[in-house]
């Protein structure tokens, strides 16, 4: 399938931006380590419906960054905003998984004329849960690990907590993409997990949403946060196929069900 590259100018950054397929648009915003290419076979198969945009979060692979510190959510919304515009639409359908839900929550509640309607697959957003100190625990030993020079340790404890994540059974293991691990632990990761959506924010902007998790996911901290604000904003929660990292690993599946809610979405 054909494909565009191009880059989105934002404040203090320029992201690298990918746009295929044809029809309504669709951005699509990573979660992890900001790549678009994590969405690749799924993208391929909503392409065949919608002009797909995806793009590097700032910082991450292709897409640069000026800035030093924290990078808070907002700001990532601010870039998604520019990556609709940059493309030549005034509002799109908005898909984002894990960190990727975290930014679409609030591009949603920031900016809702952007937002045609969004799927918010496994937003991390422990503040919500009762146990919401436990996981903010979890993340700043993630960072404080990796700031010391311990990146592996930071990944395999944060891998280790993500349902049909896993790791390889072999006593030592690479890890790629060094750079872009120790990016998100050290500049993104708490604010992912410090962000608490804006529930009147949402509520007030009236964009369709629907907030889903993986059924493989249940009895994990990542499931929990969309079901307990889909019930908070009385708004339809959906378990879709796969676990976590459906979108990524279960592409066929979850594309056809992804599929389904958005074209809910716009009727």
């Amino acid at each position: 399938m054909d494909s565009e590259d191009g880059i989105a100018q934002v404040e203090d950054a320029e992201l690298h931006v990918r746009r295929l397929g044809d029809g309504p648009p669709l951005l699509m915003i990573a979660g992890g380590i900001g790549s678009a290419d994590s969405y690749r076979l799924l993208a391929a198969r909503l392409a065949e419906e919608y002009t797909v945009l995806l793009y590097d979060r700032r910082g991450h692979f292709r897409s640069t960054d000026r800035t030093d510190g924290p990078i808070s959510v907002e700001r990532h919304a601010e870039d998604a905003r520019a990556v609709i515009r940059a493309c030549g639409f005034g509002k799109a359908l908005v898909f984002g998984s894990s960190a990727g839900a975290q930014i679409g929550l609030a591009l949603a509640a920031r900016y809702p004329e952007t937002v045609e309607g969004l799927v918010a697959h496994e937003p991390p957003a422990v503040r919500l849960l009762p146990d919401a100190e436990e996981w903010r625990e979890f993340a700043a030993e993630q960072v404080a690990q990796a700031e010391t020079g311990d990146l592996f340790t930071a990944f395999k404890s944060f891998i280790e907590s993500i349902a049909g994540a896993g790791l390889p059974t072999i006593g030592t293991i690479r890890l790629p993409n060094e750079d872009e691990w120790r990016l998100l632990f050290t500049r993104e990761l708490l604010n992912f997990y410090e962000y608490l959506p804006d529930v009147e924010g949402l509520r007030q902007g009236q964009v369709p949403i629907v907030l889903a998790a993986g059924e493989g996911s249940r009895g994990y901290y990542h499931y929990r946060p969309a079901r307990v604000l889909a019930l908070e904003l009385g708004l339809p929660f959906v378990e879709l196929p796969g676990a976590h990292l459906a979108p990524q690993r279960g592409a066929a599946g979850f594309g056809e069900a992804l599929s389904g809610l958005l074209t809910d979405l716009v009727v």
